[in-house]
């Protein structure tokens, strides 16, 4: 009798236990949408968290562009111009750099990568004027689905591309520009030249990225739209006393081979943080951003070497030079073999640019901006074009064809070189017209460090 009343219980403690599961199924055949809704729920509550890793590689990247801006520009710059230049060169990139800095996070950023509604085209509007809605817990989307990283991370990244492209414009008119023209100009041109060119490329809804054009870091964006800036510059405020009469020679070469190098040792920042993750992507940046420039760097000295009998140093830094922005557009899309390509090609084209083009067309391009940053930017931008593809090793993109990518690329370049070549004529006019662009002629025969700011580079 007790294995029996056992037996029962045990049966019955059984059923209570199931009959739970049987109601649940019952109730997820009949209403399917009631369970389904938690579900949905639960999905779209978490927000996307940040990856630690990815966020400290992009302040590290961030930290790597400005080492670019100052010492590594600064100090490039100022070893290719005459002794009684160098501190004005040095305060110029500085100077700029701040004045960018402060610039970008009142406007700059908004109208780059806001919405603009029925201009978004070709600007954002100032809906985050002053980082408005910018926290500590705001994200920016990357590349990868559902991967974001912090929002601030993202602004002071962009801000340094914003400012070492407004500097790199100097080297057009170094040694003769007035030091008050020069920061007017810089923030007007920032204002009108940089931020629609950059929102035109980079920002959803852009002119440029709703065609499909590929800029991964910035050929048209930095190079291309500096370097027109800069020879229009050239050519608006006229040759340097003397030029093409008196010697001119870099003053420091030492100084500048390390500005070079810090360049180089930068642009992993610029072209590996691009990638805005620390994933596969962003390796390919970097080793593009090696071997490109390392082929640039031969192909530029055996160039000259066969051409005027001796390989010089700066002929070797400036073909490093020519490496790195050729590979900029690149640097994420295309393969090792094709970034090796597109710097061998680089190398005797901007030589060419620098010496022949230049004496053909007779313009005083100080530091060589024009024939380097855009004559390169033009080369890579067309160039990624063509590499990009699998079947050159490239990563492909969606419905990749060709002809029509570097149609695309051409017409991105276009774009560029027109928007860059007026807005900055029109502005180095106005401001002529307004107070004078270029310093007097004793000033510029004493040299700018004593005449604008008072002080000397060398005292011996």
């Amino acid at each position: 009798m007790k294995k029996i009343i056992l037996f029962f219980s045990l049966l019955a403690m059984l059923g209570g236990m199931s009959a739970p599961a049987f109601a649940d199924e019952a109730a997820a055949t009949a209403a399917p949408a009631a369970v389904a809704a938690p579900v949905a729920d639960a999905a779209a509550a978490p927000a996307p968290v940040p990856d630690k890793g990815d966020t400290v590689w992009m302040m590290l990247s961030t930290l790597l562009v400005i080492l670019m801006i100052v010492p590594g520009l600064s100090l490039f710059y100022g070893g290719l111009v005459r002794a009684k230049n160098m501190l004005s060169v040095l305060s110029q990139v500085f100077a700029i750099f701040a004045l960018i800095s402060i610039l970008w996070v009142i406007y700059g950023y908004s109208l780059a990568f806001g919405d603009g509604g029925s201009l978004n085209a070709v600007i954002g509007d100032l809906s985050k004027m002053f980082l408005s809605g910018v926290t500590p817990s705001s994200t920016a989307a990357t590349f990868s689905a559902g991967v974001v990283i912090p929002e601030l991370t993202f602004v002071a990244f962009q801000l340094t591309f914003a400012a070492i492209t407004t500097a790199l414009i100097i080297g057009g008119f170094a040694e003769r520009i007035k030091f008050s023209a020069l920061l007017v100009f810089s923030a007007l041109w920032f204002t009108f030249s940089y931020l629609p060119i950059a929102h035109m490329v980079w920002a959803a809804g852009g002119y440029l990225f709703a065609m499909g054009d590929l800029d991964f870091a910035g050929g048209t964006v930095v190079h291309i739209n500096a370097g027109i800036a800069a020879l229009v510059g050239a050519i608006v405020i006229g040759k340097r006393i003397g030029y093409g009469k008196e010697a001119m020679a870099p003053h420091n070469l030492p100084m500048t081979m390390i500005g070079a190098s810090l360049l180089w040792v930068g642009w992993f920042g610029f072209n590996a943080g691009s990638n805005l993750e620390a994933t596969g992507g962003a390796a390919l940046a970097l080793l593009n951003t090696i071997v490109a420039t390392a082929a640039a760097a031969m192909s530029w000295m055996f160039a000259e070497w066969l051409v005027r009998g001796k390989p010089s140093m700066l002929g070797i830094a400036s073909g490093a030079i020519a490496g790195l922005v050729v590979v900029t557009p690149a640097a994420g899309l295309v393969g090792p073999m094709g970034a090796i390509i597109l710097g061998l090609i680089v190398g005797p084209i901007c030589l060419w640019s620098v010496s022949g083009l230049k004496k053909m067309l007779g313009y005083d391009d100080s530091l060589d901006v024009f024939g380097i940053h855009a004559v390169g930017g033009i080369v890579g931008a067309i160039g990624t074009g063509i590499f990009v593809s699998p079947s050159l090793g490239g990563v492909g993109v969606a419905n990749y064809a060709m002809m029509s990518q570097v149609t695309t690329q051409a017409t991105g370049v276009l774009v560029t070189v027109v928007w860059s070549g007026v807005v900055s004529f029109v502005l180095f006019k106005l401001i002529d017209m307004a107070m004078g662009l270029r310093v007097t002629e004793e000033a510029e025969r004493e040299g700018l460090d004593t005449s604008t700011h008072g002080e000397r580079a060398y005292n011996i």
